[in-house]
């Protein structure tokens, strides 16, 4: 049994391991988006190239750990390079990743759309485009999700004569997974845990990582903040309801969140849900500018009984989890545009979280040299992005070949960051023995981050740890 690891390895996107049995007999964890792929557009258009470094029609199966584009966005190309295999995955997961993915094929068709025509510029658009060659449509995850198989947490499913999958609660995300795979060869058992995202305890919504996780052969652990606690220790109400209180109602102004669609708009809403019901806090205009937010909220509501316990009971008391006097959900451009003629104070709920794109770059454009307004940054962002230039304090902001000085206030909080941390992902890890675990391979991080935790490790008496190289193979024996 070997594995290659053809994403995420020294950076955070782009998650997709190949794991090759002794009969040929290939399973494909992960097939996520590459958001920091480099490519070479001086490179021609020369024919036909392929999308992955291997074989799609060779491969026999996929394993999704959870539905977000970094992890699942790549599947549709997967099915259009010859795949002709089922993904497992969750209940949830299949119907946030659909979600997701159709909303990736719009856009697609969007940027085609606006490539097409005769001139120079319109050629050299939709030549990158082309050379890029990921641009999927609607037709292509439609058929991407008639092979969707939903599997239940903590069933062990037999894949074939020898191989049984296991998907074990993350807590990152609804119905996002650790995936366990054991492995009979040559009268031996061998196991194999992928971490996915590891959530953090107590976190709005979402159920904790499960304590029940068995011990394995070889460990794949994720490292998002592998060298990084959380600052917060507020609960999430209290940290949200003190930046509200000094935006909205000491300036007053307004308040400008990105948070992706998926999963942290959810955790806001539902927070300042409890905010305005338990607390008596009063209400102020909330616009949540996303339809992508607003369909996955809608499965998040239909999941009740997948969410935490703190949820559950909520819904119970209350029918529901999200709607709240004052909020509206904001589904036109236009709609969108408009709110920046609302003069009341307000709060502003946008996509994307990193500020890289979407509806939220417009706000932030629209009130980036504003005094009234506040940008609350509450989750990671990818070096380079508008979210981590704003985050390390930088003076002036180029949108859309603009330069604007930043005269809004900017905060951060991490409570609502999705990911454990350092912390969080040293107990994952020590789950397993040192002394059982043959390797622990460091994936879904930047360098620095799995540096710090491979060094981390070492003290706790995990030796065997590896940070793979893309395309790099290990031979698991």
């Amino acid at each position: 049994m070997k594995l290659t690891f053809w994403g995420a390895t020294r950076q955070v996107t782009g998650s997709m391991y190949l794991l090759e049995l002794e009969d040929d007999f290939k399973i494909l964890i992960d097939c996520g988006t590459n958001m920091e792929r480099e490519i070479d557009y001086s490179q021609p258009i020369t024919g036909y190239q392929p999308f992955f470094p291997f074989e799609a029609s060779q491969v026999n199966l996929v394993l999704l750990t959870h539905a977000h584009i970094d992890h699942s966005g790549n599947i549709p190309m997967l099915y259009r390079e010859g795949y002709e295999g089922q993904v497992l995955c969750t209940s949830p997961t299949a119907e946030l990743a659909e979600i997701l993915l159709y909303d990736a094929a719009n856009l697609n068709l969007r940027k085609l759309k606006q490539a097409e025509g005769d001139s120079k510029k319109k050629k050299k658009k939709m030549d990158r485009l082309l050379i890029r060659g990921d641009l999927y449509l609607q037709k292509d995850v439609e058929d991407t999700m008639s092979n969707f198989v939903a599997i239940q947490f903590n069933r062990r499913f037999k894949v074939k004569d020898g191989v049984w999958v296991t998907f074990i609660p993350a807590g990152h995300l609804l119905g996002a997974a650790h995936i366990v795979l054991e492995v009979d060869e040559n009268g031996q058992r061998k196991s194999i845990c992928f971490s996915g995202d590891i959530g953090r305890s107590n976190y709005p919504l979402h159920i904790d990582p499960s304590d029940s996780l068995p011990e394995v052969d070889y460990l794949l652990c994720e490292t998002t903040y592998g060298a990084r606690l959380h600052e917060d220790t507020a609960s999430p109400e209290d940290a949200l309801a003190r930046v509200i209180k000094k935006a909205c109602i000491d300036l007053p102004g307004r308040l400008i969140i990105p948070a992706f669609s998926v999963g942290r708009t959810q955790a806001l809403l539902y927070t300042l849900n409890k905010l305005y019901s338990e607390r008596g806090f009063k209400p102020i205009k909330v616009f949540s500018d996303s339809p992508l937010a607003h369909a996955s909220t809608k499965v998040y509501q239909k999941n009740v009984r997948q969410l935490n316990k703190d949820a559950r009971d909520f819904y119970e008391e209350n029918e529901s989890l999200f709607d709240f006097e004052n909020l509206q959900y904001i589904q036109s451009e236009k709609a969108s545009k408009a709110i920046s003629n609302y003069a009341e104070p307000c709060i502003i709920i946008s996509a994307s979280g990193m500020v890289s794109g979407g509806r939220v770059e417009q706000h932030i454009a629209a009130n980036i040299n504003n005094v009234y307004c506040t940008i609350l940054l509450v989750g990671y962002a990818s070096e380079g992005t508008l979210g981590w230039k704003l985050m390390n304090g930088q003076k002036t902001l180029r949108i859309k070949d603009i330069e604007l000085p930043v005269l809004a206030t900017v905060e951060k909080i991490d409570v609502f960051s999705g990911h454990g941390d350092q912390n969080d992902l040293l107990n994952f890890v020590k789950k397993h023995s040192p002394t059982r675990l043959k390797k622990v391979f460091l994936i879904h991080g930047e360098e620095e981050s799995m540096v710090t935790f491979k060094d981390l490790l070492a003290t706790q008496g995990y030796n065997n740890v590896e940070m793979p190289e893309r395309g790099q193979t290990f031979e698991l024996v």
